[in-house]
């Protein structure tokens, strides 16, 4: 996995699978929310055909309990999918890209 940032836009790309990915998102979504102040953040993964619950998780927290707007663009359909199954499609305002 490899992530890309600029202001409140994170790229992701590769497969999000590991616990690895997992503290790598977290420590540059927590910086990036306490110095910067964004209320807003766009993430774009490319072509992840997953992304692990610990990820999942992490985000729903960052929206109910931190108040911060997620705005998703999503590449691959399947994980698209896997998140309007999972009832957050949303919650994490997912758009295909």
């Amino acid at each position: 996995m490899e992530i890309t940032t600029s202001s409140n836009d994170v790229t992701i790309k590769g497969n999000i699978k590991t616990i690895s990915d997992f503290q790598q998102i977290k420590q540059l979504l927590d910086n990036m929310v306490a110095s910067h102040k964004h209320k807003t953040v766009i993430l774009n993964i490319t072509d992840s055909l997953s992304m692990t619950s610990s990820v999942i998780g992490y985000f729903n927290k960052l929206v109910l309990k931190d108040k911060i707007n997620i705005q998703m663009r999503i590449g691959n359909q399947q994980l698209l999918e896997l998140l309007t199954d999972l009832n957050l499609a949303s919650t994490f305002n997912t758009k295909k890209a």
